[in-house]
């Protein structure tokens, strides 16, 4: 069995996770884990896929027959589990640029974000734009208070709930 990260992308429409998830299944694959979102119309995808060595090709042949569907793969391999999994929720007022500060701040740590979801919202009294993001990182134990602090240094307007605790 191979292990692939498949991403796709098309125009939303209705049906589409049932025809993807048939065509994996009628070649033997096995969705092992999968992030999917509508955004602004447009349908994303990220799989993670075991499928048979003699069914890939055919697999990726009928995923890319499918209508309007942008696709891309690459084969993975397991990666070494760091000691511990943290799980983090950060709000701050809307600002471009944040998702930059977050990262550089989590990366100069040489801490790995495994999974990040952000999105934008309206404070609910005051109508001021947020910006939320909800992340995953793994790191080893003795990292955490100073993710923590590197965090809010990124201004008096952050607010991070370890979710983890």
């Amino acid at each position: 069995m191979l292990r692939y990260l498949v991403t796709l992308q098309a125009n939303d429409r209705e049906g589409l996770v049932e025809q993807i998830a048939h065509c994996v299944s009628r070649h033997g694959g096995h969705w092992l884990d999968s992030e999917l979102r509508h955004i602004d119309g447009i349908f994303a995808a990220i799989l993670l896929l075991e499928v048979p060595s003699a069914q890939w090709d055919e697999l990726i042949e009928n995923l890319e027959l499918l209508d309007g569907v942008l696709l891309t793969y690459a084969k993975t391999t397991k990666p070494k589990a760091k000691a511990k999994h943290v799980s983090y929720s950060l709000v701050a007022n809307d600002r471009p640029g944040l998702v930059h500060q977050i990262s550089n701040k989590i990366s100069a740590l040489g801490i790995n974000i495994e999974h990040m979801s952000t999105r934008y919202e309206s404070a609910s009294h005051t109508g001021i734009p947020l910006f939320r993001a909800d992340f995953n990182v793994g790191m080893n134990s003795q990292d955490e208070d100073k993710l923590t602090q590197a965090l809010y240094d990124i201004g008096d307007d952050v607010v991070l709930d370890n979710l983890s605790n």
